[in-house]
Order: C-alpha cells, then structure tokens, then sequence
C-alpha cells in the first residue's frame, strides 16, 4: 500500500499515512483532531530509457525527414539510378 503525505488545514502539520489507493484523500487531523487533513499531491519521478532521450541522438545539422507533401517537388535524392 502506497503512503500519503497529509497536511491539516488548522493546525498546518504534515504526517504520512500508509492507506490503500481507494482511500478518502481527506480525513480529521490524526495531530490536533480538529481540522481536515488533506492528501498533498507531489510530483513524480521520471526516468527516461531507450532512445531518443540523449543529446548524441538528435545532432544539430540533421535536417527533420520531410512530409510527402514537400518531397513531391522532384528531387533525386532518394531515387536510385
């Protein structure tokens, strides 16, 4: 089971609580008992693997692969003699 980070709106304390996903995301202060604790959302981690993520991948001076719109006006560079 996942732990939530919560902080109550009276009394400004954080506290974590291991709860399940289907848990309510707000619930009475376990700290003061008085005010409504909220789940407080933080950012995810973000690893990037494979290719594409890497400066080596896309160098500068490689032209971007033209649509098939453009490559219409008659060039030969991709045709084989």
């Amino acid at each position: 089971m996942p732990i939530y980070e919560y902080q109550c709106q009276a009394c400004k304390k954080r506290y974590e609580l291991q709860q399940s996903f289907s848990a309510e995301s707000t619930h009475t202060c376990e700290k003061c008992g008085k005010g409504v604790a909220k789940r407080i959302l933080h950012a995810p981690t973000v690893v990037f693997k494979g290719s594409g993520f890497y400066a080596t991948d896309n160098k500068p001076g490689r032209t971007p692969i033209e649509s098939s719109s453009d490559s219409d006006s008659g060039s030969s560079d991709s045709s084989s003699s």
